[in-house]
């Protein structure tokens, strides 16, 4: 087995049998959210005239994103998981669109699997992908979305960890580097009425839930779909059916 970390939103160097795309601050912390709050799927948009399309084609849909951090006019919701964790949205298909982790994960759907996640879902994605390695030779490449922030970088470190069973990082170390990171940086102003901290508060819970968020790039557009599980079963629920969680570190 052999993992790569890269980091960016641009096409990695190397394919790789699986890939695992990390945008901790915010687009799938949003995601993680979005399904806990109930939405069945998340579609996954090049450019926001294409989301705009797709709602034009399909307007019981929920656009959610952002440009350069900000909210996009137009756009149902923005990019914080602090205000979709507040919403009811059982059933509902969203469209997303984000500068970084949408736009690297559409750049890597040439790999045989692609899963999506921030730090919230990250144990959990470690662990169903290092079940599912068949062999040596198999590899995997860790994507850090960010091209320049250490908060996406840590935890493709913890991930990689996981998946190694190094311990070469904990939690906590994530969690400082997220907190610490240039990203999160104008979070904490606040005079900036853009960036809400709890945001960050979201983006720090290390929640243990039963599913993990792998893309369906079969689609016509690529789509972020819940793989919920049991054990060593594995299967999709697209149903927004209830979901047990937790807090895993109750300190942070």
């Amino acid at each position: 087995m052999k993992i790569n970390i890269y980091q960016g939103r641009t096409v990695p160097p190397t394919v790789a049998d699986t890939t695992i795309v990390i945008d901790v601050i915010r687009a799938f912390t949003v995601a993680h959210y979005a399904f806990l709050q109930g939405v069945s799927r998340i579609l996954l948009a090049e450019t926001v005239e294409q989301a705009f399309q797709i709602k034009k084609e399909h307007p019981e849909y929920l656009l959610a994103g952002e440009v350069a951090g900000l909210a996009i006019k137009g756009f149902d919701l923005d990019n914080s998981p602090y205000h979709i964790q507040e919403k009811n949205l059982t059933g509902k298909v969203l469209v997303q669109k984000t500068t970084n982790g949408v736009r690297a994960t559409l750049n890597c759907l040439k790999s045989d699997s692609v899963f999506v996640t921030g730090f919230t879902n990250a144990r959990n994605t470690a662990e169903f992908v290092k079940e599912r390695i068949t062999g040596e030779e198999e590899t995997i490449n860790i994507i850090a979305s960010h091209p320049s922030g250490d908060d996406d970088l840590a935890c493709a470190e913890y991930i990689k960890s996981l998946i190694e069973d190094s311990s070469s990082i904990s939690a906590r170390e994530v969690v400082d580097r997220i907190k610490q990171s240039h990203v999160a940086a104008k979070f904490y102003d606040r005079e900036n009425k853009a960036f809400q901290y709890e945001d960050i508060f979201q983006c720090i819970r290390e929640l243990n839930t039963d599913f993990v968020m792998k893309v369906d790039h079969a689609s016509k557009i690529p789509t972020i779909e819940r793989v919920q599980y049991d054990g060593n079963r594995f299967n999709f629920a697209n149903k927004g059916s209830e979901t047990k969680t937790k807090r895993i570190n109750s300190s942070y």
